[in-house]
């Protein structure tokens, strides 16, 4: 009995080994997303460089696509850290420690237990919804009182937001 005990415990441990796919996935996903808002930064320079040189025509408004495109790629951004921090914390908790790090390194990255990989989790993606929450509302007009009460209602619901969750990182 001892001997299917070693044998299914062995098995059982070596099971963590598939969160690698997770690990490897995630950072593809990561550099996918880094790149394609990179990308995006490049076509807003060049659609800028573009309006300025008089190639496009004037019925365009480049200040408002140049913001989208800004927006837009900051947001990609910081889901790419999501899915880095993700994979990072995954492969520290599960798999193995990182020892390349040295005195310099950030303590972003610094994961011990799975609850302190899910609160940098969440704290990026609250600030992925509210840089979302922003893009919409920079497309969104204003057409009576009602909207403009509503939209200070959302900016003090974010407001408190942030200040509990910066509240609770100090405690």
């Amino acid at each position: 009995m001892k001997f299917f005990h070693s044998i299914f415990a062995r098995i059982l441990w070596n099971s963590r080994l598939f969160i690698i796919f997770a690990v490897v996935l995630s950072m593809v996903g990561s550099i996918l997303l880094f790149l394609v808002a990179s990308i995006d930064i490049v076509k807003a320079v060049g659609a800028t460089y573009q309006y300025y040189v008089g190639e496009l025509g004037g019925d365009i408004d480049i200040h408002n696509i140049l913001l989208n495109a800004i927006i837009m790629a900051i947001d990609l951004y910081l889901i790419a850290v999501v899915l880095l921090i993700f994979a990072f914390g995954l492969y520290e908790l599960f798999i193995a420690k990182i020892e390349i790090k040295d005195e310099h390194s950030s303590k972003v990255l610094e994961i011990h237990t799975l609850d302190q990989l899910k609160d940098k989790l969440a704290k990026v993606i609250v600030m992925a919804l509210i840089v979302a929450f922003f893009s919409k509302v920079l497309n969104m007009g204003m057409k009576d009182s009602l909207d403009m009460l509503y939209f200070a209602i959302s900016i003090l619901g974010l407001s408190l937001g942030l200040y509990f969750l910066h509240k609770d990182s100090k405690h």
